[in-house]
């Protein structure tokens, strides 16, 4: 399999090298040449298949024999390390609980998948040191911290905007030292994730560092995203009706993996990408014309994206067809008002609690339901990206309730926070120049 940039103006690359780059020289995204079809037979038997054979021969196309076939299957085995449990809300939809890894959130598939690719490509291609640059606007750091912490030959450096993650967040990304690197910009998250792009293609720096990123426009972060909708197809609990699954977006990448399953063979009927206010992609669906928005701050902090990277890529599956793309693709944006609302009333079914993502992703399956002439012929999934307790002063206000810490975060209040502070580009560069 190769890879091209979606600005078309750069060499195809394998997928390691692809992994390594993080981004093409052209500041384009990396796009497979081609999407795989999967046998239907897999499909129509997926429920024999465990978690990790399902991932295997979803993400193997992709790679074809850049990672033998022994080492893709134990780099899956430590992705794949958690539960992913299906709960039933309502009669009609369930959610897909994303958050049972280390960090509490759905990108410590994604983390801990591209760490191990990483780490395998970086000692075939033999280099000396990586630093992998990354912005976060919430559950990315953390688990990019996790997934890389003390891995040989690697740095990591994680930007996020100040006042702008909650601080159960902050602390997953600022206390854990060793090769993880913590600052505080003081700006928006798209502020921090267009430094993060200028640094690729800063001449300067390319002649000095070895840089990728790991945000989700890293193909090992994306692609690794689809074994959440094939656990979710495989554990579905009515196989007579057709599933919807809504994903709470913000850099559109989860989605887009989504939709990727989809064009593989797996039989998810649409999709649904709800979104708090920052609703460039609802606008595009009801207009035809993409505009990039300044992110607002909301309560669903880790979809405050108001330029997100990924659409680009959801274009190139549709061949940017806006009625094709509309056949699968609907759009919901919500308020923090209808986003408490909601949570409140998940709270009502079986006391679940729901974090503010995962509530915007309930509102657009209701959303979708509503506007169908047969709603009782579908089945609903919502994926509930991050544990509750990230959001804890928000949510028990709402349902009243105390939440219990899960283990994983069991002491981390006690430990040191450790960041630095930058306002532009040009601090970060002279930062990263002497660090190496």
């Amino acid at each position: 399999m190769k890879y091209s940039s979606l600005n078309y103006n750069s060499k195809k690359v394998g997928f390691l090298d692809a992994v390594i780059k993080g981004l093409a020289p052209d500041r384009g995204l990396y796009f497979p040449e081609k999407i795989p079809i999967l046998d239907k037979n897999f499909i129509s038997s997926i429920e024999n298949y465990s978690n990790n054979e399902i991932a295997f021969k979803v993400i193997e196309p992709f790679i074809g024999n850049e990672i033998p076939k022994n080492i893709l299957q134990k780099i899956i085995e430590e992705t794949l390390s958690f539960d992913f449990p299906l709960v039933k809300i309502t009669e009609n939809i369930s959610t897909l609980e994303l958050f049972k890894g280390p960090t509490l959130a759905f990108k410590d598939v994604g983390a801990r998948f591209m760490a191990r690719c990483l780490s395998y490509g970086n000692k075939i291609k033999k280099h000396n040191k990586i630093t992998v640059l990354v912005a976060t606007s919430g559950d990315t750091g953390g688990a990019v911290a996790d997934g890389f912490y003390k891995v040989k030959g690697i740095d990591v450096i994680i930007l996020f905007p100040k006042g702008k993650v909650s601080k159960l967040q902050e602390l997953q990304l600022t206390t854990l030292n060793e090769n993880i690197t913590a600052i505080e910009i003081d700006g928006t998250f798209d502020q921090c994730q267009d430094m993060v792009k200028s640094a690729f293609i800063d001449p300067e720096l390319i002649d000095k560092i070895k840089l990728t990123s790991a945000n989700s426009i890293n193909i090992a972060r994306w692609l690794s995203q689809m074994f959440y909708y094939f656990i979710a197809f495989k554990n579905r609990p009515n196989p007579t009706k057709k599933l919807v699954i809504s994903v709470p977006c913000g850099n559109f990448g989860n989605i887009c993996a989504g939709i990727i399953s989809n064009k593989m063979g797996l039989p998810i009927n649409h999709f649904i990408a709800s979104t708090n206010s920052n609703d460039a992609v609802l606008n595009y669906l009801n207009s035809g014309n993409y505009i990039p928005k300044k992110s607002i701050q909301t309560i669903s902090n880790a979809m405050d994206v108001g330029d997100p990277s990924n659409f680009i890529r959801i274009q190139k599956i549709f061949n940017n067809d806006l009625l094709k793309l509309k056949k699968t693709l609907s759009s919901y944006s919500y308020s923090d008002k209808q986003t408490e609302s909601a949570i409140k009333e998940i709270f009502s079914y079986n006391n679940y609690i729901a974090d503010p993502h995962g509530a915007i992703g309930f509102l657009g399956i209701k959303d979708y339901f509503i506007s169908q002439e047969d709603p009782s012929s579908l089945q609903g999934i919502f994926l509930e990206t991050a544990h509750p307790i990230k959001f804890a002063n928000i949510v028990e206000r709402i349902i009243n309730t105390k939440i219990e810490s899960p283990s994983q975060i069991k002491g981390i209040r006690n430990l040191k926070s450790n960041k630095l502070t930058m306002v532009g580009y040009n601090e970060l560069k002279s930062f990263l120049l002497a660090k190496n």
